[in-house]
């Protein structure tokens, strides 16, 4: 059989280019992503870069650790890997399973030709496995080579960014390769596992039918799978709601894919009536062509759904990626503008002296930021932490404990943020044990709960003289409140004429604003840039297999008396169903991520505006439509020009 499986794929290359070229692509983002990560893995840091501490608690016998510091810290890299892996590897789960789906789909008849010379169900499985462990094994072996060749060009780019501050240099590859390899192979297998199902499940009979249309029922298998994924969808979308905390952000992003699988199961449900819907204004402002193309997407809809995956995963995925992103930078702009009472910030480390010998100054407020590692929770945390004068911070912040008081924070106590007292069980009155930069240790009371206020209070905050003790360094900017009955302006002018560059408050937000966009559009391009051009290199490779299996269909057609002209607006018509199709319900799931995500964002908050980044997410989905219809019309027009009404008889 395995024979078999080989030279089918021998003689069907163009069948099986598709998934070739998909299953190379994933295998080298993924190997890319791994061989990046182990270089990460294997930098020694220097002695001096890093901290030794004692960890305690947790599940684990107490050890010692070492924690890499701000100079030697990769940790940043690794988790935007992580991230981009997992994108990566469910849009290659997503892609090849569809390809594998769409190849089998297409040869339908010929199943059945081997149904009908007595091949058992069993057989055609295991043929359509083989076929899709050939394909795997090449293409797996052609991305991790791709992959190998690229990593020093990635790890040069990535050294001495912000990202991984040191240079990294290539670890040995035959570990993270051979784990690509072998996620190609499973992900082939898992993939065709399906459509090697469907195939074992196609009839002796269908070698003698003349049209290929599909079974019209979902199996029950798919309907169950897909209610499974679709309940453990509505799960995660209904824990992105107010008090959930940062952990809306990687449930908005990971949520979708969920969303995606489960809409797939569903397609030969979904995707005739979608597309009798979106079908309306064809039929309705052409004569032939239209009804042409409603007929072809409503009676093959696996074939449909194989060639709206990759649009419908990508357009899902990146829309709510987009919101996201946009919806934090609109809540992280106004919980500045709800915290922070002093009307005037002075950027940079200006003298205290400066500022409070400047007539009309009430009060000034300059936090002391330094690293700080908690040790008691089973295992080394690297956390921001400031030094601040209570009195001072509650004029120009609003510092509002929601449990315990400021007034306590005096020695060694600390103030803690809401979402670290949640997620990591702390509560008033416990002790923390942490350890400083410089090596020294300290239990630490808590005395305060505080709202979430990341942008303007750090997750800790410890008494001015405890940060001193540890840090050299001093307030990296000053909130100055003026005092009473003193105008802002007035004060703000006085400030300058001294040469401190004080600015009003509401500009310093908008350069806050406007540096929080500006990295998030950074991380939109890290994470979603490598994911997006392997959906467009799909949409381009699914419908171009699709179109060079249809020159039968087209020469049956021009027997028909159908003219070459009809037969590309059906193909463009076709296209653009099948495109809106899958990008309808990519707005759908965009939609619904979005509205939860902002309610959870914005809860508490006043006045937040409504910034849907429309330019973005139109170019995504222009981006989608216009390569569905390339793809599907550039081998269509010569296949038209050399195909003949006489060729049906071939």
């Amino acid at each position: 059989m395995f024979h078999l499986s080989r030279q089918t794929v021998r003689h069907g290359r163009s069948l099986y280019a598709g998934s070739f070229v998909a299953l190379a692509v994933g295998v080298f983002m993924l190997g890319l992503a791994a061989t990046t990560t182990a270089a990460t893995i294997a930098y020694k840091m220097p002695a001096g870069d890093s901290v030794r501490v004692h960890v305690t608690g947790g599940d684990m016998p107490d050890r010692w650790v070492r924690v890499p510091l701000g100079a030697a810290d990769v940790s940043g890299l690794q988790t935007i890997l992580s991230i981009i892996a997992t994108i990566s590897g469910f849009i290659t789960i997503f892609v090849v399973a569809s390809t594998f789906a769409f190849a089998v789909a297409s040869r339908r008849r010929e199943l059945g030709l081997l149904r009908l010379i007595g091949a058992t169900p069993r057989q055609t499985r295991r043929m359509i496995l083989g076929e899709a462990f050939v394909v795997a094994l090449a293409a797996s072996l052609a991305g991790a080579i791709a992959a190998a060749l690229a990593t020093p060009a990635l790890l040069a780019k990535a050294s001495y960014t912000e990202l991984a501050p040191v240079r990294l240099h290539a670890a040995s590859p035959w570990v993270p390769l051979a784990i690509a390899v072998g996620a190609g192979l499973f992900v082939a297998l898992l993939g065709a596992r399906s459509a090697a199902r469907r195939a074992g499940r196609v009839a002796a009979i269908d070698a003698l039918r003349e049209a290929d249309l599909e079974p019209p029922k979902a199996g029950v298998l798919r309907i169950v799978l897909g209610v499974l994924f679709f309940a453990g969808a509505v799960t995660m979308l209904a824990l992105i709601r107010p008090g959930t905390g940062e952990a809306v952000v990687p449930l908005a992003m990971f949520a979708p894919m969920v969303l995606v699988i489960a809409f797939t199961a569903f397609a030969p449900l979904l995707v005739p009536s979608l597309g009798r819907l979106w079908a309306v204004p064809f039929v309705a402002f052409t004569r032939i062509s239209g009804r042409l193309a409603r007929a072809n997407v409503v009676s093959a809809p696996r074939r449909s759904a194989s060639l709206a995956a990759p649009i419908l995963a990508i357009s899902a995925i990146a829309g709510s990626m987009v919101l996201t992103l946009g919806f934090a930078a609109a809540a992280s702009t106004a919980i500045i503008r709800d915290t922070l009472r002093a009307p005037i910030v002075v950027p940079g480390p200006a003298l205290f002296e400066s500022i409070a010998r400047t007539p009309g100054v009430g009060a000034i407020d300059g936090g002391v930021d330094l690293p700080i590692i908690r040790t008691d929770r089973g295992d080394a945390y690297l956390d921001d932490a400031a030094g601040i004068d209570p009195l001072a911070a509650a004029k120009t912040r609003k510092l509002e404990p929601l449990e315990g008081s400021l007034a306590n924070l005096t020695g060694n106590s600390v103030a803690i943020a809401k979402e670290l007292s949640s997620f990591d069980n702390y509560r008033l009155g416990d002790t923390m044990k942490v350890a400083f930069t410089d090596g020294k240790t300290a239990n630490l009371r808590v005395v305060a709960i505080l709202p979430d206020a990341f942008e303007i209070n750090a997750q800790l905050l410890l008494p001015m003289a405890l940060a001193k003790a540890h840090t050299s360094d001093g307030p990296s900017q000053w909130f100055v409140q003026p005092a009473p009955g003193t105008p802002y302006d007035v004060l703000l002018s006085e400030l300058r004429e001294r040469d401190i560059k004080a600015i009003p408050a509401t500009e310093w937000e908008r350069q806050q604003s406007e540096g929080l966009r500006e990295g998030n559009q950074l991380g939109l391009i890290m994470l979603l840039g490598p994911a997006a051009l392997y959906s467009a290199i799909a949409i381009i490779n699914t419908l171009l297999m699709a179109s060079l299996q249809r020159r039968q269909e087209f020469a049956s057609a021009r027997l028909l008396g159908t003219t070459a002209a009809q037969l590309r607006r059906m193909v463009l018509w076709e296209a653009t169903l099948v495109g809106a199709v899958a990008l309808s319900l990519g707005t759908a799931i965009t939609a619904v991520v979005g509205m939860l995500l902002r309610r959870a964002m914005t809860d508490g908050l006043t006045a937040v505006p409504l910034t849907i980044p429309w330019p973005t997410l139109l170019t995504i989905t222009t981006t989608c439509l216009l390569l569905t219809i390339t793809a599907a019309l550039a081998p269509t027009l010569p296949l038209l020009r050399t195909t003949r009404p006489l060729g049906a008889e071939d």
